[in-house]
């Protein structure tokens, strides 16, 4: 009988986004008195993750890549029933971008690889802080794995064949895709509920050890690419939408008919903005 996955999951410790503010001058998130989450993303594939090894058996590993503080987003982690946390926090990964975030992580689960083999990583789709979606792609570049992104179902995994079938949103329709392990899977939003921990895991997890890498210890080959040195993005500028100053306008109709809501609307728009009878109007044309 084959043993079960050995999984990796990957989180973010983000700012609640209903307090986030931004620095006036160096324009990033400013973290200090706002309070931490785990990136709601990343609970869909933890709760993924601890389902296939309640199935299966195996061993879920948290990372997470942050300052130590990040350390409470871990202990949340193991109370909803993860197997060990680690800690990527080095100064040296300050200011990273997606790319060099997704190299620090790369050097970790390899590492973790070269200790016993990793078969599934898993992902959130994307962050609430970034919403790039980048970091889970990069990894799955870097590592040389299939990736299988905006998963939705897991319905069914071989070990003896080495294989995963999910299922996959896209426009129009589910994907139904199957693939070879080892692969990276990023979870969609409202794929699973994520669990209540039980009070064995939250115990534990207060007096669990976090095992904590700088970039030494996690194996980071190349000082470059990490951090800010390693981060091509340079972000300009961050800025709120101003409100509108407009309120909206209630336009009737005497029917109450979509043609008739239609053509109220455009004759309103058209009272109120003369302009566009000349974008409207046909061209003439000279003979």
């Amino acid at each position: 009988m084959s043993q079960g996955p050995n999984m990796v999951v990957c989180i973010k410790q983000v700012p609640d986004s209903a307090q986030i503010s931004v620095h006036p001058v160096t324009n990033t998130i400013m973290r200090q008195g706002v309070p931490t989450i785990i990136n709601p993303y990343d609970l869909f594939a933890l709760e993924a993750a601890l389902r296939l090894r309640d199935q299966l058996g195996g061993k879920v590993t948290v990372l997470t890549m942050g300052p130590p503080m990040a350390v409470s987003a871990l202990r949340k982690a193991l109370g909803h029933g993860a197997d060990e946390a680690i800690l990527l926090s080095d100064r040296f990964f300050a200011g990273a971008d997606t790319l060099a975030t997704s190299y620090a992580l790369t050097s970790a689960i390899q590492k973790l690889d070269s200790q016993h083999p990793v078969d599934l990583v898993f992902t959130g789709k994307q962050t609430i802080d970034g919403d790039t979606a980048q970091v889970g792609p990069g990894i799955a570049r870097r590592m040389g794995l299939n990736q299988l992104t905006y998963v939705s179902a897991i319905p069914s995994i071989d070990l003896e064949a080495r294989e995963i079938c999910v299922h996959r949103r896209a426009e129009g329709g589910v994907q139904v895709l199957k693939t070879k392990l080892p692969c990276l899977i990023t979870m969609l939003e409202a794929s699973n509920e994520m669990r209540r921990g039980s009070l064995p895991d939250v115990l534990r997890s207060e007096r669990a050890e976090i095992i904590t890498w700088n970039a030494e210890a996690a194996g980071v080959e190349d000082l470059g690419k990490c951090g800010m040195k390693g981060s091509p993005t340079k972000v300009s500028k961050v800025f709120a939408p101003q409100p509108r100053a407009e309120k909206a306008k209630m336009i009737k109709a005497d029917d109450g008919s979509p043609a008739s809501l239609a053509t109220a609307a455009i004759e309103t728009m058209l009272a109120e903005d003369a302009g566009l009878l000349k974008v409207m109007a046909p061209q003439s044309t000279s003979a």
